[in-house]
């Protein structure tokens, strides 16, 4: 387990877990997505069906009903349970099957039950996890001690890897030229020296790193030198903490990326910010627009995959992105990946 802290340290306030991917709680659906119908997901190539019990808790199921194999995600909620579209059998939030129309009186067996999933909703999204989580301390990353506004952004579909996602996150090297009006600017495109630092967990991450950009933030009106930290979460998460220096704004971005297929993701950004005058729109749109011209370039790369093989040659500014690609190698990540 590793915390990194807030407060002294803004880091101290994450805590996360390292596992095989179908044993991590991945990000599926932005939790005010969750109504009064069921919604149908899809992780790690696995089809998935969300709905809300008479609690209002949220439940995961295979999106398959045990009867016939009919998609679950096109039925409907009745009193608190979630009903098949095909024959009406109804299943609870355990998945257990309670009612079934045509014979009233039977009692379904356990292995008429719906296949449940671990869900939890943190951070104002819905985290499944694949395999059931026996670990008391395998949970959604939690973070705490953060600028009071919080915002999702997202979702964002985009024809590719979730690495490949993360490793453009951890890229500051492409401003200039992908965000040449607000991150970047083709006359400060030299990547200063910086030391990529792993965590106990050998996670990489940066502890200092400093970019010009010529809108330093949604709210800028005009260029600043930037101060950047990173660190890699997990195999497809990280986060990074944007201080302009010339004034007291603190920004925090998560990337939360949904590996969907090994070539399709589905990514959201959780942003926590100290500013307070721009409005939610403002601020997505400027995400939105961030994200526009990043999905250009990565749904152009291949392989979709990232390699993890010598087929890409990096540069000596790809310190950080290097690092990745060795994590990823020694969690033994197979999704999303080759080579």
């Amino acid at each position: 387990m590793l915390t990194i802290g807030v407060g002294s340290d803004l880091w101290a306030g994450i805590t996360c877990h390292l596992m095989s991917e179908r044993q991590q709680w991945h990000p599926v659906l932005a939790a005010q997505a969750l109504g009064t119908a069921p919604v149908a997901v899809r992780l790690l190539a696995t089809d998935l069906v969300l709905w809300r019990d008479g609690t209002g808790a949220a439940r995961a199921f295979d999106d398959r009903c045990p009867h016939r194999g009919t998609r679950l995600s096109l039925g409907r909620l009745q009193e608190g349970r979630l009903e098949c579209p095909y024959h009406g059998w109804q299943f609870e939030g355990t998945g257990r099957c309670v009612h079934v129309p045509a014979e009233p009186a039977f009692q379904p067996s356990a292995s008429q039950s719906a296949c449940s999933r671990s869900v939890e909703e943190k951070h104002a999204m819905l985290w499944v996890c694949l395999d059931d989580a026996s670990s008391p301390a395998a949970s959604p990353p939690d973070v705490f001690q953060l600028p009071p506004r919080r915002l999702v952004c997202g979702p964002y579909d985009v024809h590719t890897s979730a690495p490949r996602v993360v490793e453009n996150f951890l890229d500051t090297a492409h401003f200039p030229f992908v965000h040449p009006s607000s991150l970047g600017d083709r006359a400060h495109t030299q990547v200063p020296p910086y030391e990529v630092q792993p965590d106990p967990q050998g996670r990489p991450g940066v502890a200092s790193y400093r970019a010009w950009q010529p809108q330093s933030s949604a709210t800028a009106a005009q260029g600043g030198w930037v101060d950047y930290r990173y660190q890699v979460l997990g195999p497809y998460s990280a986060v990074l903490e944007k201080k302009p220096a010339a004034d007291l704004l603190r920004e925090v971005y998560a990337l939360w990326v949904c590996p969907m297929e090994a070539q399709a993701s589905r990514v959201w950004f959780t942003l926590w910010t100290s500013e307070g005058t721009l409005s939610d729109d403002a601020l997505r749109n400027f995400q939105d627009a961030v994200f526009l011209q990043d999905r250009a370039v990565l749904e152009s790369q291949q392989p979709r995959e990232l390699p993890l093989d010598s087929r890409e040659a990096p540069g000596p500014a790809d310190r950080l992105s290097a690092a990745y690609r060795r994590y990823l190698r020694q969690q033994g990540i197979t999704f999303g990946v080759c080579g």
